[in-house]
């Protein structure tokens, strides 16, 4: 039976770093959910036919990563059509064996509600602002009101919005190192059973 591990978290919290390092050291498959949102809003046209015709390579375009992908990925995330053409896919990629680890904002709540750990990833938003700034070698101050904007819209859209699945783990990053983090998520998946 395959160990799925759900992980969920605003933008910059640390949720995708400890998703890889997760996957790494248990040698269980990886995705990054919001990849799948990110590509099909750097596409363009109808955001639905996008979802339904997403491909691989989608995914390896290099401007996914950029604040503009991230700002599109939030808009047509809302949309409830993109979202069902996507759903299916992550169920399939969560029972990858030996174990998946996938990322996002509805993992624990929609995708995989009966994941074996959730995990819910946060950070006070200075903080966030401020690691994807370094990231972006942008202006944090921009970007904290960007984060803020992306965090109503994800949190309020009325399919899926972003909150923590009642059975979730709180872990808190502001105050933790990147190894400090880890360590802790990789101690609750020990005890889930990983």
């Amino acid at each position: 039976m395959p160990f799925t591990i759900a992980i969920d978290g605003p933008a910059a919290s640390g949720k995708g770093t400890i998703a890889r390092a997760l996957a790494r050291h248990f040698g269980f498959a990886h995705l990054d959910t919001g990849l799948l949102y990110r590509a099909v809003g750097a596409k363009g046209g109808d955001p639905i036919a996008a979802a339904r015709a997403l491909a691989p390579e989608d995914l390896a375009r290099p401007d996914l990563r950029s604040a503009e992908a991230g700002q599109a990925a939030s808009r047509v995330a809302a949309i409830p059509e993109v979202r069902a053409a996507l759903v299916e896919f992550q169920r399939r990629f969560a029972r990858s064996q030996p174990g998946a680890v996938l990322d996002g904002r509805d993992i624990g709540t929609v995708i995989c509600p009966e994941a074996e750990l959730k995990l819910y990833v946060t950070a006070s938003d200075e903080i966030r602002a401020r690691r994807r700034a370094l990231e972006l070698g942008a202006d944090e101050a921009r970007i904290l009101a960007e984060l803020r904007e992306r965090d109503a819209r994800d949190a309020a859209r009325a399919v899926a919005p972003m909150r923590p699945a009642d059975d979730a783990l709180l872990l808190d990053t502001s105050e933790m190192t990147i190894d400090e983090a880890v360590a802790r998520a990789i101690a609750c998946a020990r005890e889930a059973g990983a």
